[in-house]
């Protein structure tokens, strides 16, 4: 086996914001829970670098598809001064890429497969989580593994998905061999590249918002591959009336292919009157923010909340920003709604659960509106900037 290959590289100048004080998770020079208040002058760069090695229940995969997330977009991305749009976990260089699917080519002694119980055999389809927790720490035991205290991400901190092979702990893997009824060749690939940013939007919407009761209505704020995947989770699920705001045609015609009953143009049409005109005045029992403008966004969530009829809406909150939201108390109070925060996709079995969603018919691939090899990545991230008519660019190894 080869011992270098190429990978797509983020490098970037440690050069925190006044006032920025490391945090207790933080490591000087390497790596912060607030990227965008230390990072600038992110540079994108195809590199060699070393092929990696597993060690004891540590899993080899052959990457076969890697999604671009907005993420990858925003940690390559610079502000007015430089600084990266990304506020959560990085640490730089590191190689990008965490939605992705590939073949197990070895395993490390001790690396066990939890759909055998059985150690690895080489040539098994499967998917991974970026979020590589600990097991071990109070949130972990908690059964809150996206709160790791000693969280590594793939693809964020440690090196991910945009080269020929990664290495990942074997309790963060999991079999695509439940797809193969539904999926052949690279399809098997490019839907098990699907399942983290699906997993998202599980967590988000089922574990987090608490899932819907049949009949219930749903507004989704947001048509990028999150809100498109938890329109198909939520319609499974038996939303009544299931809208999207969403500005972008081709975001919205998807919207509607996946399960959207109605889709707002909130650029071009009063948000708050179409969505109590649809919900027949009441307005929804869940709203998913998936935009990352909580300034725009949220106060007409809050607006529809006070004028529609619905009690107990909750609000989830899933875009990352670093923005503050502009909430009225008293809107929650006498609307009894609530505001839940979502980070991730790890723990309650999400990833099991949507991979067997996905197996009994919910297909996600259609998200996926362009393929790219990884010599194109870096062109695609940066066009992400500004590009809003794809939905998810898939890297096809």
């Amino acid at each position: 086996m080869e011992k270098t290959m190429k990978a797509v590289r983020l490098h970037a100048k440690w050069a925190p914001k006044p006032g920025f004080k490391l945090g207790s998770k933080d490591i000087e020079g390497k790596q912060t829970y607030l990227g965008s208040l230390v990072w600038k002058n992110p540079v994108l760069k195809i590199e060699e670098v070393p092929v990696p090695e597993p060690g004891p229940k540590e899993v080899m995969i052959e990457v076969k598809a890697c999604g671009i997330c907005g993420s990858d977009v925003h940690m390559a991305q610079p502000d007015k001064k430089g600084y990266i749009w990304y506020p959560g976990l990085t640490g730089f260089p590191a190689v990008l890429g965490h939605e992705f699917s590939g073949i197990v080519v070895k395993a490390g002694p001790g690396a066990i497969n939890k759909r055998t119980m059985k150690p690895f055999k080489g040539g098994e389809p499967v998917t991974a989580e970026e979020m590589i927790w600990c097991s071990s720490c109070r949130p972990c035991a908690d059964g809150q593994p996206n709160h790791c205290e000693k969280l590594d991400e793939l693809g964020f901190n440690v090196n991910g998905a945009f080269a020929k092979y990664i290495v990942v702990p074997d309790r963060v893997v999991w079999s695509l061999e439940p797809l193969k009824e539904l999926y052949k060749g690279n399809d098997l690939f490019l839907a098990g590249s699907l399942v983290e940013p699906t997993s998202v939007a599980y967590n988000a919407v089922i574990e987090r918002g608490k899932g819907i009761r049949p009949g219930d209505n749903v507004i989704i704020c947001g048509g990028g591959p999150v809100g498109q995947a938890a329109t198909a989770i939520l319609k499974r699920q038996g939303a009544a009336k299931l809208i999207m705001s969403e500005p972008e045609p081709g975001r919205a015609k998807m919207a509607k292919a996946l399960g959207a009953d109605h889709v707002i143009n909130p650029l071009k049409e009063n948000f708050v009157e179409k969505a109590l005109k649809y919900t027949d005045g009441m307005g929804a029992d869940l709203y998913l923010e998936a935009t990352g403008l909580p300034t725009q966004v949220y106060p007409l969530i809050e607006q529809t909340i006070w004028e529609g009829r619905a009690l107990n809406a909750t609000v989830v909150v899933v875009a990352r920003a670093e923005a503050k939201m502009p909430v009225t108390g008293e809107v929650l109070q006498v609307r009894r709604a609530e505001i839940i925060g979502a980070q991730g996709h790890s723990g309650h079995g999400n990833f099991p659960r949507v991979i067997s969603c996905m197996a009994s018919g919910m297909d996600m691939t259609r998200m996926i509106t362009k393929k790219i090899k990884l010599k194109d990545v870096p062109e695609n991230i940066v066009g992400l900037r500004t590009n809003r008519k794809d939905c998810k660019i898939t890297c096809v190894m």
